[in-house]
């Protein structure tokens, strides 16, 4: 029982940290990189599809992205989207390609995606720590049935919370290094 609560509980803070992750990649910083477009979903014939569905996305230099869609005809679609997402990008369109400029980042919009990321990072730990009640209400719940002594109870509760709190380290990682790459100039 107490093995399967701790596998559970690890298994479902991973995620909480995978899914942390993912937000904190698409946190601009001043540097091109193709993840900054994964949120991004284009109307593609009434259908909000993710970007690189419909197009290959890469980085040929630090201040350069470049959009190349499959279809010629979702190149307004895809200009619209990247406006609309409101990541400070300007999108320009050559022929066949979208174009998408980096501009540097001012000291007050680094400012901003660092509370951004502070922000991720704080529901990162509310959603790990969610994790660890829950998982201590099923503890208690087999306590007071009897599946478990009250010692293997606060053993199991103690162990809960140092899975806890090494996902809380991590997440604060996260953000450190994070924020470092925002600040960046």
């Amino acid at each position: 029982m107490l093995k399967k609560s701790y596998s559970e509980c690890t298994k479902k803070m991973e995620k909480s940290l995978e899914s942390l992750g993912r937000e904190l990649a698409g946190i601009r910083t001043g540097k091109a990189t193709t993840t900054i477009l994964d949120g991004i979903k284009v109307d593609y014939y009434g259908n909000p599809t993710p970007l690189k569905q419909v197009a290959s996305v890469s980085a040929p230099d630090p201040k350069l992205l470049v959009v190349q869609p499959w279809e010629k005809t979702v190149i307004p679609e895809i200009v619209k989207a990247i406006q609309k997402a409101d990541l400070g990008l300007n999108p320009v369109t050559e022929a066949n390609v979208i174009r998408i400029p980096i501009p540097p980042l001012n000291e007050e919009r680094r400012k901003e995606m660092v509370r951004l990321v502070k922000k991720f990072g704080e529901d990162g730990k509310v959603s790990i720590r969610n994790i660890r009640r829950d998982i201590i209400e099923v503890l208690k719940k087999a306590q007071k049935d009897s599946e478990i002594t009250e010692d293997e109870f606060h053993q199991g509760q103690k162990h809960i919370q140092e899975i806890t709190d090494e996902h809380i380290i991590r997440v604060e990682e996260m953000i450190e290094d994070k924020e470092a790459e925002v600040m960046e100039v």
